[in-house]
């Protein structure tokens, strides 16, 4: 009998994953997003209709998988804003960085289709916020109850609030583009924050 070990199925199924997600971040900044097909997509990553479906059962869960893996590596309990002791300089930072990411033209892209998706989607909606929502969430409430040990935020602020005031204007700005994602805006909605809830 021989001992040779055969093919190595698991690096095969985690190249053909790289491709279907790396061919749905392309098709969906290159198409309009009702144009991508799981049938382009397969097309795209040289791979059969069915090995996509063996894995996700949707358009919509292809691309949820292809945004969450722009942050692999991360694992999600150990996301973590910048703390440095200056919570004003700290948050300028994320939220410069937050407008840099929605004015990619590839990212906005992928992020409008996955709302699209979100929307009409009971099932991936809750996932989306399982999996990516919500651990952002608590690092972002982890950084601001550090902010409120160290005296830079009011001890009986409502951190839920607080990020509602800090991300929902930028958020609203983007979906309806009304108006320019500068570093200049970013810096603005930290300004009001702080004055809004700052000790």
């Amino acid at each position: 009998m021989s001992n040779e070990k055969g093919p190595d199925h698991s690096r095969r199924r985690e190249r053909s994953r790289q491709a279907i997600l790396a061919a749905t971040r392309a098709l969906v900044a290159e198409e309009p997003y009702e144009k991508v097909t799981v049938e382009a997509i397969a097309a795209r990553a040289g791979v059969g209709k069915q090995t996509i479906y063996r894995r996700w059962p949707s358009k919509s869960a292809v691309v949820f998988a292809a945004l969450l893996a722009l942050s692999e590596g991360a694992d999600a309990g150990s996301v973590a804003l910048p703390d440095t002791g200056d919570l004003e300089a700290d948050l300028k930072l994320v939220m410069r960085a937050t407008v840099e990411e929605f004015t990619d033209p590839a990212f906005d892209k992928l992020i409008r289709a996955l709302n699209t998706e979100v929307a009409a989607d009971a099932e991936l909606a809750a996932e989306y916020r399982e999996k990516l929502a919500r651990p952002l969430e608590e690092a972002k409430k982890t950084r601001l109850r550090s902010a409120q040990g160290a005296g830079q935020l009011h001890p009986d602020a409502d951190l839920d609030l607080a990020l509602e005031v800090l991300y929902a204007p930028l958020f609203q700005r983007w979906l309806h583009r009304s108006g320019p994602l500068t570093p200049a805006y970013a810096d603005s909605l930290v300004d009001a924050t702080l004055r809004a809830f700052g000790p």
